[in-house]
């Protein structure tokens, strides 16, 4: 297997880290459990933008790019798409709070809707089973 393309599998790990960050909550409405697996990474995104952390995925991905003998990004799908998005040009610190803000409020909502629908659904089943009784 190619240096490149474990590069691109690494960013796209990441993307797909990022977005399972942001919306992975949605999850729980189909598992409980999937909620206690998905509080970590929340907790883990939400932090290294508030510290302003480099997540290990980046230097990994930077070796990788360079062991293919690449020096920048060339224009490719995940390199076209992906890494605008997960490096943005503007990405301050102050951009870094926000996006962090966001991770923490996005998910506060979602995970309000799941908490929410559970418990609609054990108060529906209560009645139903005093129906049955």
């Amino acid at each position: 297997m190619s240096y490149r393309l474990l590069a691109d599998l690494v960013i796209t790990l990441h993307f797909a880290f990022i977005v399972y960050a942001v919306l992975g909550g949605l999850l729980g409405l189909w598992r409980k459990w999937c909620l206690f697996v998905h509080l970590p990474a929340v907790v883990w995104a939400a932090i290294v933008e508030f510290q302003s952390w480099i997540c290990p995925l980046t230097p990994l991905e930077n070796r990788l790019r360079s062991a293919a003998g690449l020096t920048g990004y060339q224009d490719r799908f995940v390199e076209h798409y992906l890494i605008p998005i997960i490096y943005p040009p503007s990405l301050s610190n102050k951009m870094q709070w926000i996006l962090g803000g966001v991770v923490m409020a996005v998910n506060i909502a979602i995970y309000w809707f799941v908490l929410t629908q559970w418990r609609e659904s054990s108060r529906k089943g209560a009645k139903f089973a005093k129906r049955e009784a």
